[in-house]
């Protein structure tokens, strides 16, 4: 009972001691009058040449790089860009912009999916948006990546939605991005959340329709030492015209259906199930921070069928567990992360059998009206390590691959000014098969990353990067991407 009493009066303390440097009701960074700030148009250019040995781009020399690496084995890059940053946080609005242009070279990766819509040459908007903040309101509209992530996105292997492995798509998106205080509590309690609506532009099977996703996120603890987040992510394949079944529904009333997940829409399966194809992830993170450091254990769970809490549901097996270590203290090791990954539950073997629905065999990125996936242009949209359709050899836009077990190592810092990054996966390949637990493939991905300013050399970045996958999943294959790129501001105001 005494250690109890203890521990109460320590955290009451603990309390006391942190809310009274922190005694506003609302601490946002807004304030009433702020100096007048520099805004500053800024452009950049881009070469890049890349080369490998096999019949693909190593895994993680395209990975995860917003579709701006091609998978083919030799490929150039041309990229021009015109940005402004958002430099104003204390200000109660602030804007930003960018715009990317990237002309591409590449060679045909023949009996792939992709080779029949590949060209040799292509040019393409991988950025072309703006955004406005209205107070702690954020307003974005056009193409712009969308990554969500917690962790350390240089070092992850990729959230299991939305990763940043296939080219951002064109979207619509209002709401709070980024974690604020909620009024009233003294900064220890944050939210964030969003609603976006985007166009699946590719129309590799379906024709014009679209990614409905909406997240929520709540963090508690503020300036303690010790933070909890919970964060949920639901999305959505739906509406659009298909070559087999006709218009699927793209009014409003589908619209709310897809929003609640419920039934409806002209197709039996989405009459009893829920209209469209539903995706999303739950994710637990526990963050401890002290000078110069932060220590983050998160647990990211994916569903793919009706939702449950973390924890509660069929698929518990499944998700993604990390460690993230963060330190500004020494430079040569700024950041560890460890991850592992596995979808080889997906609820259970069976859908349903001997005339009882077990409601398994989710079969993630697979649907049965969106035969593509949860794919854009042939790529993942969530984790790569689920075998995008650009790698099938029979030319299928089918996920082949969706039963995976990963482990993976990020390491990044900076060493006498060369900034490194370093990446190494394993990861084990079960196919879509949901009976036997037969291993098909494997594959070891390796990545070293080296990026350099010079000043003398008229203010230039070069960059190198060496990558390799070993296993029988692709075979032995090496590569290495160099690139030159220079950034410089146009004007001030």
């Amino acid at each position: 009972m005494r250690n109890r009493l203890l521990a109460i009066v320590l955290l009451l303390c603990t309390l006391v001691s942190a809310r009274e440097l922190s005694w506003d009701w609302w601490p946002t960074a807004i304030r009433d009058s702020v100096p007048a700030g520099v805004d500053t148009l800024k452009y950049g250019w881009d070469l890049s040449a890349l080369a490998s040995s096999g019949r693909f781009a190593p895994f993680w020399l395209q990975s995860n790089t917003n579709g701006d690496v091609s998978s083919s084995p030799y490929s150039g890059n041309v990229s021009l860009r015109c940005y402004k940053q958002a430099i104003h946080p204390e200000r109660w609005w602030d804007y930003d912009f960018g715009v990317q242009l990237t002309g591409r070279a590449q060679s045909r990766i023949p009996g792939s999916a992709f080779s029949t819509q590949q060209s040799i040459t292509t040019g393409y908007f991988n950025q072309l948006y703006a955004h406005v903040r209205l107070y702690i309101f954020d307003i974005t509209a056009g193409i712009k990546p969308m990554i969500y992530e917690t962790q350390d996105t240089a070092l992850s292997m990729g959230s299991m939605v939305f990763s940043g492995n296939s080219q951002p798509l064109p979207r619509i998106s209002i709401g709070i991005d980024r974690y604020v205080p909620f009024p009233g509590c003294y900064g220890y309690f944050e939210v964030k959340g969003g609603l976006t609506h985007a166009w699946l532009a590719d129309n590799v099977y379906m024709q014009r329709s679209y990614i409905h996703h909406k997240f929520l996120g709540l963090r508690v603890g503020g300036k303690l030492p010790v933070n909890i987040s919970y964060e949920l992510h639901h999305a959505a394949q739906w509406g659009g015209i298909s070559p087999v079944f006709g218009d699927i529904g793209s009014d409003w009333q589908s619209f709310k259906n897809v929003f609640l997940a419920r039934g409806g829409g002209v197709m039996r399966n989405d009459q009893l199930n829920a209209q469209g194809n539903h995706v999303g992830s739950q994710q637990f993170m526990l963050t401890g921070k002290g000078d110069g450091w932060e220590l983050s254990a998160y647990w990211q769970n994916f569903f793919e069928d009706n939702f449950a809490f973390i924890g509660d549901g069929q698929n518990l097996a499944d998700g993604l567990w990390g460690l993230c270590l963060k330190q500004s203290r020494w430079p040569y090791i700024q950041g560890v992360t460890y991850e592992l990954m596995n979808t080889t539950d997906q609820s259970g073997p069976w859908h349903d059998r001997d005339g009882l629905c077990y409601a398994g065999n989710d079969g993630y990125y697979q649907n049965y009206v969106f035969r593509n996936g949860w794919n854009y242009w042939y790529r993942s949209m969530g984790t790569p390590f689920i075998t995008s359709p650009l790698y099938n050899a029979d030319g299928t836009i089918y996920t082949l691959n969706s039963r995976v077990r990963v482990h993976h190592l990020g390491v990044r810092g900076d060493i006498y000014g060369f900034m490194y990054r370093i990446k190494a996966s394993y990861a084990r390949n079960y196919g879509n098969d949901n009976m036997s637990r037969v291993v098909i493939s494997d594959n070891t991905a390796l990545l070293l990353e080296v990026q350099k300013h010079v000043e003398q050399a008229w203010g230039l970045d070069f960059g190198l990067r060496l990558a390799g996958d070993f296993g029988t999943q692709w075979g032995n294959q090496f590569g290495a991407q160099i690139t030159v790129s220079k950034r410089g501001w146009i004007t001030q105001w």
